[in-house]
């Protein structure tokens, strides 16, 4: 997470390919991915945005260390690049690597040179031995860990954060599952990070479910609220909710047997339905259920007639980025099978229809006007203040049934699109993803040399005209699973790996029709 998304919150189909780990594909060290001689228009457009953007990815990585900046200027100079990265980037730019590798972008001696050098960096990094967990910031020139922002000259005060290193471990998973030849290095630092040290067994939630992960901790006594355990002190809150990036983090720590397979199940797919939590965005509607003896509330949300498990923030990145790695669709067809394709639909319902700004994708990116900010669909978030989806913050009261009355209509302004958002949907609607995406880029100055631009304010034109890491890296694995056959899940889910979510995840149904109608997805 980034520094100015308060990384101590939580911002908290169609699948191909085998489920087991593979290695990359045979062939010459310059040679082209299989099919790439046959794609169809819309798979070249997709190639060439995968070209551009592994372009923005180099650029952005310091040649010395292979550390990758957090962000760059939309020229892709060096003098541009950010002066601080962090163990997501990391993890992004090691599976961003094997996509270009896979697609043909780069041959495999370089793929396999680049990453070498960055896991040489990060076997010598300064992290906390006994978790074996990586600082939240370090300055990709040297790898120092950053105690002074670049920025502006604050404190930092160092934090390890459970979202952060969930994404590096995914990076080096896809690394031991793609690249042989480095698998033994990517194992040895795999090996040391124990995710049961952020796992809680007295934290509980609402529903009365004991069992969380931290958002993180410090190893030094930080100002402001802290909980001290184990020698260090853990962060006061703990990711209670179901549909938010840090299930990745869950998951890595079930599959590698640190933290006991019920603590899936004891966050909330929503909070309860009483008018005790009527400050949620709206009531829910659901259902009682139990999984691994856990007693769990199936509830969900209804916007513009599409029926979900909501994320915290109405974003895509919460919502679709583990899946990226893990197969959630298949796996869990009753569950995430449903769950993901109403998630796009509603952002497309949003973008297309009820705002009316003629395009669609929405996800904390950065702000057009500066800075960062958390873009979102407020509708589809449980946070009653909700992610916007405007420049100028409009938000939706559907009101708690007979505990809060509903609001007045949100007059949409300009409407924030995040191109990372699209990419993420093309599982589910690969249509009209290539469709908003070439609009994007036709309509507005959104692509530039290293691919779209990080945000773009459609009502005005303004652009975000600059490149961060994780959003890119996410558009990496977006197109590397879209056109090499899921090739960023099969590299990253070992047999181990099935073998203890793909089970555990299989049992639940959520509160979401099989049968539900969704003709935003174009099928």
């Amino acid at each position: 997470m980034r520094r100015l998304l308060a990384p101590l919150l939580a911002l908290t189909l169609t699948l191909t390919g085998a489920a087991a780990a593979a290695a990359a594909p045979a062939g010459t060290d310059s040679a082209a991915p299989a099919g790439a001689g046959t794609r169809t228009g819309a798979d070249r457009a997709l190639a060439g945005y995968a070209r551009d953007t592994w372009r923005s990815m180099v650029a952005m990585t310091d040649p010395r260390t292979g550390l990758v900046a957090d962000n760059i200027t939309g020229d892709l100079a060096a003098t541009g690049r950010s002066g601080y990265t962090s163990p997501t980037n990391i993890g992004g730019y090691l599976w961003s690597a094997v996509v270009a590798r896979d697609l043909g972008i780069i041959s495999r001696t370089e793929a396999r040179n680049r990453i070498a050098r960055t896991l040489d960096t990060l076997a010598g990094l300064q992290h906390h031995t006994a978790s074996g967990m990586y600082y939240n910031w370090y300055d990709p020139r040297d790898g120092s860990v950053v105690t002074v922002w670049p920025d502006d000259g604050s404190p930092v005060y160092p934090f390890m954060s459970s979202v952060d290193n969930g994404w590096l471990a995914a990076g080096l998973n896809v690394v031991k599952g793609a690249v042989p030849e480095l698998r033994g290095r990517a194992d040895a630092i795999l090996r040391t990070m124990d995710f049961g040290f952020f796992y809680n067994p007295e934290a509980s939630t609402p529903s009365g479910a004991s069992g969380l992960i931290a958002g993180g901790f410090w190893d030094a006594e930080p100002p402001g609220c802290s909980q001290p355990r184990d020698g260090v002190w853990f962060t006061c809150n703990h990711y209670d909710i179901t549909v938010t990036e840090p299930r990745m983090a869950t998951y890595l720590g079930i599959a590698m047997g640190q933290i006991p397979p019920e603590a899936y199940y004891h966050t909330m797919r929503t909070l309860p339905a009483s008018c005790d939590w009527s400050w949620q965005e709206m009531q829910p509607v659901g259902f009682d259920a139990t999984y691994q003896g856990v007693p769990v509330y199936e509830g969900a949300y209804r916007y513009r007639g599409i029926q979900f498990v909501p994320s915290w923030g109405g974003d895509m990145f919460e919502a679709l980025m583990p899946d990226l790695f893990v197969p959630e669709a298949r796996w869990a067809p009753n569950s995430w099978g449903r769950n993901h394709p109403a998630t796009v639909a509603g952002q497309i319902e949003h973008g297309m229809t009820d705002a009316g700004y003629g395009y669609w994708g929405f996800s904390p990116a950065s702000d057009p006007a500066g800075g960062y900010r958390a873009w979102g669909v407020d509708a589809m978030g449980m946070d009653t203040d909700g992610y916007p989806s405007d420049v100028e913050g409009s938000t939706y009261d559907a009101g708690f049934g007979d505990c809060r009355p509903a609001g007045p209509d949100p007059e949409y302004g300009d409407g924030v699109v995040t191109p990372h958002a699209s990419f993420l949907a093309l599982p589910y609607a690969k249509g009209p993803v290539v469709d908003n995406l070439a609009r994007l880029r036709a309509d507005f100055d959104a692509y530039g040399p290293g691919g779209f631009y990080d945000a773009v304010a459609v009502g005005s034109g303004t652009v975000a005209r600059r490149y961060l890491s994780l959003d890119q890296a996410m558009t990496m694995a977006a197109l590397g699973n879209a056109l090499g056959r899921d090739l960023v899940r099969r590299a990253f889910v070992s047999p181990q790996f099935e073998r203890r979510i793909r089970p555990l995840i299989a049992q639940e149904a959520f509160n979401v029709p099989a049968d539900q109608r969704l003709p935003q997805l174009g099928h």
